[in-house]
Formats: structure tokens, sequence, C-alpha cells
């Protein structure tokens, strides 16, 4: 089983490591394409649009039916979700790495205001409004 999810999981990431078929799937997020619709924007050709859906067909990120000479491809987001899992993990490790580095940055910033309110002490007015 975590051999299987392991070739999932790859399968996964290769076929996300290209712009091209990211771009796909977030065209088919918005509902069925047809293999030309998902190559037009991309000025490729239908041969070479099929080849990266035979990529995210094999990842198992869509899914392709064919009515007469139409090839209509549908989202399967369901793979994600093993992805994102995993990427999930690491989330924790960054998010405590950025939570360090803003409480640094805010205690700099605070430092620094500090610092720049004793060179330039503000001047109070006085009871009758005048400036000392």
């Amino acid at each position: 089983m975590v051999e299987l999810n392991e070739h999932r999981i790859d399968t996964v990431f290769q076929a996300l490591s290209d712009a091209t078929r990211r771009r796909m799937l977030h065209e088919l997020a918005a509902g069925e394409r047809t293999v030309g619709q998902l190559a037009e924007p991309h000025a490729m050709s239908l041969a070479a649009a099929s080849k990266h859906i035979k990529v995210l067909e094999s990842a198992g990120l869509i899914r392709r039916e064919i009515h007469g000479r139409t090839h209509l491809c549908r989202l399967e987001a369901g793979p994600l979700a093993d992805a994102h899992q995993w990427l999930a993990f690491y989330e924790r490790f960054w998010t405590g790495r950025l939570d360090v580095l803003d409480r640094l940055l805010r205690e700099e910033d605070a430092r620094q205001a500090d610092d720049e309110k004793r060179r330039h002490p503000r001047k109070e007015p006085t009871e009758t409004g005048e400036e000392p």
C-alpha cells in the first residue's frame, strides 16, 4: 500500500512539474474541456496537447472520455489530496519557521522605532498650545 501511494505521489508531482500541465488543470477546474480547448491557449498542436494530457491521465489527475471524434477531459482532483497531505507535513515546518521570522522582524521594527524616538524626541506643546 505504501509503495503504491508513493508511486502515485511521484506521478502526481511529475505531472505537476510542467507549467503547461498545471495551466491545463487550472482550466479543467472550471469544467470539462476538449483537447483542442486545452491546446488553444498554449498555441500547441493537438498531438503536443495529447502528450501532456496522457501524463495527467497516468497520474490520475484527469479523465478523458471519447465521444465520436471529440475527446472531453475532466479534472479528477482526488490524487491531489495525497500530494496535499505530503506537503502538509512540511507546511508545519515552514509555518513554524515563518512564525519565528515574523516575530524577529516585529522585534526589529520595534527596536528601530524606539531608536528613532530617542534620536528625535517629539516636542510636546505647552499648556498654552505654543511650542516650547
